[in-house]
């Protein structure tokens, strides 16, 4: 299977590298969503990233590097979604999850609105507005699963996140390369909040020279 502008099948094997097996209904779901938002960012500048391999490799694969820890139904809340990494892929490799995307910026709710409407998905949602401003109404929801990419100092993530989860859940954090000194700065945190490490992910992404690193914390 090919794309005008992705290259799926170098996910597909790379993937599996990780413990990922990707079917080919969710190569295509994935195909939808990276042309679409190949599409947006010419105009909208959703992403930093220009080069289709990239992002494949930097954004979708990273997103999919913990989904063999994750259970795979219960809620998960993406707080800072941007343009939908790691959450919409997460989405459509586990489908049975029940996701809210917390995202303040108008324009990428747009485009998350657009790819969740294209993928024709369900049991998913997204939320315009800043955690901090919707913490009263997200603790209720009482997540099974809370995912974040780097978007405050890993210690204001824990103390945010962690009131939302429910008991024995989980906190994936992506750290990228600075995830062993982003861990020591937060150890204070870590300890005040009880929460436990239960597994730290290193990698080299294909076609990168430093490792990254995604931290699953256990409430």
């Amino acid at each position: 299977m090919t794309s005008n502008v992705f290259e799926i099948q170098s996910l597909i094997r790379q993937a599996l590298d990780f413990g990922i097996a990707i079917t080919e209904q969710q190569a295509q779901s994935f195909v939808i969503y990276l042309e679409e938002l190949w599409s947006w960012n010419r105009h909208k500048n959703l992403i930093g990233l220009s080069v289709p391999d990239k992002i494949i490799t930097e954004l979708l694969l990273d997103s999919l590097i913990p989904a063999p820890f994750l259970p795979t139904q219960g809620k998960l809340l993406d707080v800072g979604s941007g343009a939908g990494f790691p959450a919409l892929p997460l989405k459509i490799y586990l489908p049975n999850l029940t996701v809210h995307l917390l995202e303040p910026n108008q324009k990428k709710v747009s485009f998350l609105k657009q790819a969740i409407r294209l993928l024709k998905l369900n049991g998913i949602e997204v939320i315009k507005a800043r955690l901090e401003a919707e913490e009263s109404r997200l603790k209720s929801e009482a997540y099974d699963i809370i995912t974040t990419r780097a978007f405050t100092p890993l210690s204001q993530t824990i103390s945010w996140c962690r009131p939302l989860l429910k008991p024995g859940c989980r906190l994936v954090c992506f750290l990228g390369s600075q995830g062993p000194a982003d861990l020591e700065k937060a150890e204070p945190e870590l300890q005040n909040q009880a929460l436990k490490t239960e597994k730290t992910l290193s990698y080299l992404l294909p076609g990168k020279a430093e490792q990254r690193h995604t931290v699953i914390f256990l409430k």
